[in-house]
């Protein structure tokens, strides 16, 4: 592109102005009025003035545009930043506060309780509502062992956090291991009722409830009794906590006292674990 139409504009401007100094020399002396030609240059010139002016103008402010745009845009960007950092901000305070039970009782339990724990992290599960086979993040090398009893923080009173049953281990690695819940329907678990100390065996099923029966139907159970392991047949610890009986239906057929099981543990949310290591 030649010099001139690259300063076109320019160079009309700057020619208008010289002549306008032109005419401002030649008519500064005192006059009464203006020559015909002053008149016919000045009729010729100033359109051409304002014109000039105008286009300088709008390309100033195409310009001026341009960088507004620019801005606008380094500033839009800028509020998408840190509107992303205050939405995962809020999402860490929601996810604080959505757990502080657990970190609460997790506390209270590694202050008081008498076993040696392992804090483990849920990896992945099976698909379904329930957490009855899952995975987490601890194996041969932090000491988890196939059999190891898992638990997990439960307060059971205003005062009182101790261990919830949650499974056992089936299958580990060196940095993994496999749980199967108490609501899997092929765990069996023993249990004693704490006020009587009748006991029983309860398992899982499909539905992710908790049955089972006593093995004495003629034993003193109510509604609201709490069941802790019993430690038969050694598959777990001794004196965990289960949870706390539903419903007590005496079936005369098979002469047994069945019972339904609330447990301790929610088996919809398990994000966290303890393995208790011999």
């Amino acid at each position: 592109m030649s010099f001139f139409k690259r300063n076109k504009e320019r160079m009309m401007v700057a020619l208008v102005a010289i002549i306008l100094i032109i005419l401002i020399g030649v008519t500064s002396s005192e006059r009464m009025a203006l020559t015909k030609f002053e008149i016919i240059l000045g009729n010729i010139l100033t359109p051409i003035g304002k014109v000039s002016i105008t286009i300088s103008e709008r390309i100033s402010d195409f310009f001026s545009g341009i960088k507004n745009i620019v801005n606008l845009k380094e500033e839009n960007e800028m509020l998408k930043k840190q509107v992303s950092l205050l939405e995962e901000e809020n999402r860490n305070y929601l996810n604080i506060i959505g757990k502080t039970d657990y970190l609460r009782n997790e506390l209270r339990l590694l202050e008081n309780t008498k076993y040696n724990l392992i804090e483990a992290q849920v990896t992945g599960k099976e698909p379904g509502n329930w957490f009855n086979r899952f995975t987490i993040d601890k194996g041969l090398k932090d000491g988890v062992e196939k059999g190891n009893t898992v638990v997990q923080g439960i307060q059971i009173d205003q005062n009182t956090v101790i261990e919830g049953i949650v499974g056992r281990v089936v299958d580990v690695g060196d940095n993994w291991a496999k749980v199967v819940s108490i609501v899997d329907e092929d765990n069996r678990i023993a249990f004693k009722i704490i006020r009587t100390q009748d006991g029983g065996i309860i398992s899982g099923n499909v539905d992710g409830r908790i049955t089972g029966y006593l093995f004495d139907d003629k034993a003193d159970v109510i509604k609201g009794d709490k069941l802790f392991t019993s430690g038969l047949g050694g598959a777990f610890v001794k004196d965990i906590y289960i949870g706390e009986i539903e419903s007590v239906i005496s079936d005369d057929n098979d002469l047994m006292k069945i019972i339904e099981i609330k447990p301790a543990i929610d088996f919809k949310k398990i994000y966290k674990v303890f393995i208790i290591s011999d």
